[in-house]
């Protein structure tokens, strides 16, 4: 019986997820366009719209758009479905994380539909969304995502998506 191996450290793990999430993060230009963050915590992504005026679609209220709401809703749902698809990779050992950049990544899910719901006006401040992938399949995926702003129980949108997941080997079609 041959001896156990210890564990890998906590600190390599570490590195390779937030190079991983990086690569993903910086290959999706839309997103530094946007300005969303990503928080890591574990396993477990928050995404983070920092407020800017260019959100805003009613200066009277203030309000932030609808439009950029949902483009933050549905980045938050792809790049979750998409980091949970690349750890997978790297841990099973299809994907070097050391090799991975902007330019060299496996192709994200693509949307087949999404709704929003506006549960009540977004209001002029950073914005966070955490998404929660329902089912993920080879071909399919459902993910809902939840928004909020000052307090976690208090929504001020949430979306359910579906998406078509990328073949192994090529592009989605």
């Amino acid at each position: 019986m041959s001896p156990r191996q210890p564990p890998e450290p906590v600190h390599l793990v570490k590195h390779r997820r937030d190079r991983a999430l990086k690569a993903l993060v910086e290959g999706v230009p839309y997103i530094g366009f946007m300005g969303i963050a990503f928080d890591r915590r574990g396993d477990e992504l928050t995404a983070v719209l920092p407020y800017d005026e260019k959100h805003i679609g009613n200066p009277y209220l203030p309000a932030l758009h609808g439009g950029a709401i949902a483009s933050f809703l549905e980045v938050s749902a792809i790049m979750e479905l998409s980091f949970q698809m690349l750890w997978d990779d790297i841990e099973s050992g299809r994907l070097d994380a050391a090799a991975l950049s902007a330019d060299a990544l496996p192709r994200l899910p693509k949307t087949i539909d999404f709704t929003v719901d506006y549960l009540r006006s977004g209001l002029p401040r950073d914005a966070y969304a955490r998404a929660r992938v329902n089912r993920s399949g080879r071909r399919y995926a459902s993910v809902h995502v939840e928004a909020w702003q000052d307090n976690r129980q208090r929504l001020f949108a949430q979306a359910t998506g579906h998406f078509l997941m990328p073949l192994p080997d090529g592009p989605a079609e």
